[in-house]
């Protein structure tokens, strides 16, 4: 494909997911730390957000979502300065 979209099948935990076609890029998704990230989260018990059924940053589009997001985070923090 191209910069947006590659697949690891070497990594040790490959798939990580129960994808047919999975992207590998955001192996760790740089919107964690978003309260409204937009993708299918739970709040554990102890505070910390169990992404395991989001499949946002492995979908084929994901590279565009997630750059959206980041633009749309960075925005708004400009706004509220």
């Amino acid at each position: 494909m191209s910069y947006k979209y590659f697949t690891n099948k070497e990594c040790e935990y490959y798939p990580c997911h129960n994808l047919e076609n999975i992207n590998c890029l955001f192996c760790f998704c740089p919107l964690y730390f978003l309260d409204k990230c937009g993708g299918n989260y739970t709040v554990l018990e102890n505070g910390l957000k169990d992404c395991s059924k989001c499949n946002i940053p492995h979908s084929e589009n994901g590279y565009d979502y997630i750059i959206k997001k980041i633009k749309e985070n960075s925005i708004k923090k400009e706004t509220e300065e």
